[in-house]
C-alpha cells in the first residue's frame, strides 16, 4: 500500500506524464510549420527531445514510486534535475533569441511590414546565412508559400466572383511571411496588379536605400524570396512560434519544479521504509546521555 508522499509523487508522476503530451504536441506543431511555413526544422527538437524525456522519466517516477525502489527514485531525481535545467535554459535561450523585432506600421495598410535590421543576434544570423538562407528560400517556394494570396470577391452588380481590389487588399491582415516574401514592400511604391503582382511607378518616389525594390520580381518563383523583408518576415513567424511553445514551457517548468520537491520527499520516505523505520520516529540522539534517567 502506498503511503505519504510517496502515494502522492506516484500521483503527480502520473498527471505529469499526461502533461508531456502537450510538449510533445507542442514540437510536433514547431515541425509542421517548418514544412509548410517557417521553414526552419532545428527548432523543434529541443521541445520534442524534451517531451519525451518528460515522458520517460515520469513513467519512471511513477514506477518507482509505486513499487517503492529507492535506487529506480534516485536514477528518477537525477534524471529529473537535468530535464529541469535544460527546459530551463531552452525557455531562456528562446526568449533572448527572440528579444528584439516587431512589425512596422504603415499608413493605410492594416498588415505590418518587417524590416531585417530590427532583429540581431543568434537567430537573425543563422536565418541570414547566404547558405541557410537558400535552404529555407526553396522550401518557401516548394510550400507554395504564398499559392492562399490570391483571393476573390463577388461584384455587386453582376455577382460574378472577381480578383479583389488594391483596396480590399491593403485591409488584409497578412502573415509576416505573406507581408515579407510575397509582395514589395510598401516603401517601394509599386502599383498593385494583383496579391503578386505589381509594377513600378515610376512617377512615385521610393526610398533610395530599400535595396529589396530591385530584387522583386514578378517571376511566381522568384517574388521577394532573396529580399531581406522576407527573411525579417521568416524571423518574425519564429518569433510568434516560440513565444507560444515557451509560454507553455513556462507552465510545464513550474510543474516539474513541484514534482522535483515531491520527488525529494517521497525518496527519504522510501528509505525510511527501506530501513524498517516507524513513521515520526525521532532520529537525533545525545552524544553524551544524561546521567538521570526518567
Amino acid at each position: 500500500m502506498l503511503r505519504g508522499g510517496t502515494s502522492l509523487l506516484g500521483i503527480v508522476n502520473f498527471v505529469t506524464f499526461l502533461i508531456s503530451i502537450p510538449i510533445l504536441g507542442g514540437g510536433i506543431w514547431l515541425a509542421s510549420r517548418a514544412n509548410s511555413t517557417d521553414c526552419i526544422r532545428f527548432l523543434q527538437w529541443p521541445i520534442i527531445a524534451i517531451g519525451l524525456a518528460v515522458m520517460v522519466v515520469s513513467l519512471m517516477g511513477f514506477a518507482g514510486a509505486c513499487y517503492r525502489q529507492t535506487w529506480l527514485l534516485r536514477l528518477y531525481l537525477f534524471a529529473m534535475f537535468f530535464i529541469v535545467v535544460a527546459l530551463l535554459f531552452f525557455i531562456v535561450f528562446a526568449f533572448a533569441v527572440t528579444d528584439r523585432g516587431d512589425g512596422q506600421v504603415v499608413m493605410n495598410r492594416r498588415f505590418l511590414e518587417y524590416q531585417l535590421s530590427d532583429y540581431n543576434g543568434w537567430l537573425r544570423d543563422r536565418v541570414a546565412d547566404p547558405v541557410y538562407w537558400a535552404t529555407i528560400s526553396a522550401c518557401l517556394r516548394d510550400g507554395h508559400a504564398c499559392a492562399a494570396m490570391r483571393r476573390f470577391a463577388r461584384d455587386p452588380n453582376t455577382g460574378m466572383l472577381v480578383p479583389e481590389t488594391p483596396g480590399m487588399f491593403y485591409a488584409r491582415d497578412l502573415s509576416p511571411i505573406q507581408s515579407g516574401c510575397c509582395k514589395p514592400p510598401t516603401s517601394c511604391a509599386y502599383t498593385y496588379e494583383n496579391e503578386t503582382f505589381w509594377t513600378a511607378n515610376p512617377g512615385v518616389p521610393t526610398v533610395v536605400n530599400d535595396v529589396d525594390c530591385s530584387r522583386w520580381s514578378n517571376d511566381q518563383q522568384t517574388l521577394c524570396f532573396q529580399c531581406d523583408s522576407c527573411k525579417a518576415g521568416v524571423l518574425a513567424g519564429i518569433k510568434k512560434s516560440w513565444r507560444k511553445v515557451a509560454i507553455l514551457n513556462i507552465v510545464v517548468l513550474i510543474i516539474l519544479v513541484i514534482v522535483y520537491v515531491a520527488g525529494c520527499a517521497a525518496f527519504r520516505n522510501a528509505r525510511r521504509i527501506e530501513n524498517d523505520e516507524p513513521f515520526g520516529m525521532a532520529r537525533m540522539t545525545k552524544t553524551q546521555p544524561s546521567r538521570f534517567q526518567f
